[in-house]
């Protein structure tokens, strides 16, 4: 394994025009973390629009998601099955907002949130997704894959939430295995101008100034703003009012 290079790394939430109107607060949650031999782990979560607690539910998934994932990969474990790994983590995040609904004594309905979460290094990508958004990479030769794709639910603009029966036995899974330049997660307010729908490969030209932002990072905080600014550009907002996750990441050797 290399373990020369680094990960650059900037991500963002924002509220959508339609919940600032409504003085509702951002219902998307991200997070990521650096760990040691170059592993990068994500999440990103978009808590349902009917939830009253959508918010909560989003941070519980990402937060438990991500101590999961940084456990277990620091158990070391020399015969990764990277598919255990994220299955686990699902199924904690899940575990925890069902305990957090006795707590509040609340459906867990009222908690419902879908969830992106992946494991990077400099030979593979391993992600999983419940619900819709999505995960791209870019490898060394320029080509962009979507990673996952969003999940529909049975009516149009319907989605799956982790709460949903066999929501994780269900979940998309995929191991690629190659070298990632470039990474991006997201949620579903960008898949229509990320996305080329419905097949849901990935929009260059809206990828590339972004891949390329985020490699000549110098700034994390100011980069961070610069992200924030573009997920509230009228370019943006004029073509959706939902709430906006993105995390960008890119591998430097």
């Amino acid at each position: 394994m290399n373990l020369m290079g680094h990960w650059q790394v900037v991500a963002a939430s924002v509220t959508g025009k339609s919940h600032e109107k409504h003085n509702i607060p951002c219902q998307d949650a991200q997070g990521y973390k650096r760990l040691s031999n170059n592993q990068l782990i994500f999440a990103v979560a978009d808590g349902a629009g009917s939830a009253k607690l959508a918010d909560l539910g989003a941070n519980i998934a990402v937060k438990i998601a991500l101590e999961t994932l940084e456990k277990q990969i620091n158990s070391v474990d020399i015969n990764v099955v990277w598919e255990d790994y994220l299955k686990l983590a699902l199924n904690e995040a899940l575990t925890a907002i069902q305990n957090e609904s006795v707590t509040q004594e609340i459906e867990v309905r009222e908690l419902a949130t879908t969830l992106i979460i992946g494991i990077a290094t400099p030979e593979l990508v391993a992600v999983a997704q419940v619900g819709d958004g999505a995960m791209v990479v870019e490898d060394k030769t320029g080509n962009i894959l979507e990673l996952t794709i969003p999940t529909r639910g049975e009516y149009l603009n319907e989605t799956v939430f982790l709460i949903a029966p066999n929501a994780v036995e269900n979940a998309q899974f995929n191991l690629w295995l190659g070298q990632p330049k470039y990474l991006a997660a997201f949620s579903d307010g960008l898949q229509m101008l990320a996305l080329k729908m419905p097949e849901g490969k990935p929009h260059h030209p809206f990828f590339s100034p972004l891949f390329k932002f985020v490699e000549t990072i110098t700034d994390e905080t100011d980069a961070q703003e610069q992200l924030m600014g573009f997920l509230r550009s009228p370019r943006l907002t004029q073509r959706t009012d939902d709430d906006l996750t993105l995390i960008l990441a890119s591998f430097n050797p």
